[in-house]
């Protein structure tokens, strides 16, 4: 993957408010009452948070989308729980309002109702009594959580690989398990997308009851090659890189096709699928 640090991850994504410092995010009105209209699925209510003179500039990417087309993307996910995580908020002036939030979202758009996460970057502009949006920027839809928020050092910088390996064999055989590799770093932005899917409630029992997890630190690239070439996971193909083996050290699954170097875009299901594919037989 390219390099995005986690830590500015927001900033980079919703660059206006680069400047930003945190701050709680508390009785903010316009912001709840924009939340309700999302989960009523009200688009006429929506609309009107958005400002028109100036008009709203609203941004997904690359894309600029006018206010119908983002009332319009809102109420196609039918949520019916929108859960805002705050990751930046301030006011640099009385009439403004800058915000940036991960949201969580129960979706039943499709059949079986999903949960959906997406960032967005808000600057409200007062005038008068009303509060309208006037500058957007979000993220596409995302069905794993995204690190937005403070960096974790997942990757142990001065650890001994070699040694790492030799103690998770040892445990996965007297535990009956298997030992999953993580190559990666701590600057590696999808790495940290896997490591919050290991921690979700329908994948953290499965895996801690198959595997011994070992996190291998690449460094900037410079750091454990050799053991990304014994167990075939090329780093010309990215990270995080994943290889399966067993007690005995049998390498049994390798990551040679970048399938996890893209983890931001992945599904639960995904996920689950391998641990399911790849745990002890007969568990």
């Amino acid at each position: 993957m390219r390099r995005v640090r986690p830590a500015q991850a927001a900033l980079i994504l919703f660059g206006f408010v680069s400047a930003l410092h945190a701050q709680t995010a508390t009785n903010f009105a316009p912001l709840e009452q924009w939340k309700q209209a999302v989960i009523q699925s009200d688009a006429a209510a929506l609309k009107k948070f958005y400002s028109t003179d100036p008009a709203v500039r609203i941004t997904s990417g690359k894309d600029q989308l006018s206010a119908d087309q983002e009332v319009a993307f809102w109420t196609a996910l039918k949520a019916s729980r929108v859960t805002l995580d705050i990751l930046l908020t301030s006011s640099p002036e009385s009439n403004a309002r800058q915000i940036v939030f991960q949201a969580e979202i129960e979706s039943h758009a499709a059949a079986q109702p999903d949960i959906l996460y997406v960032a967005e970057g808000q600057l409200w502009l007062q005038t008068g009594s009303e509060w309208r949006l006037a500058t957007v920027q979000r993220s596409v839809v995302a069905q794993l959580q995204q690190p937005l928020g403070e960096k974790k050092d997942i990757y142990n910088d001065k650890g001994d690989a070699h040694q790492e390996i030799s103690e998770a064999l040892q445990k996965a055989a007297k535990e009956h398990k298997r030992v999953l590799l993580v190559f990666g770093a701590n600057w590696c932005y999808d790495c940290h997308v896997l490591d919050l899917a290991f921690h979700r409630l329908d994948v953290q029992p499965i895996l801690t009851a198959n595997f011994v997890v070992v996190h291998m630190d690449i460094g900037e690239g410079n750091k454990n090659q050799d053991l990304m070439k014994l167990y075939e996971v090329p780093m010309a193909k990215g990270i995080p890189g994943l290889a399966v083996l067993d007690p005995t050290g049998k390498l049994l699954y390798s990551q040679k096709n970048g399938e996890w170097e893209s983890a931001r875009s992945l599904k639960p299901a995904d996920l689950l699928q391998f641990l399911e594919k790849w745990k002890p037989l007969g568990r």
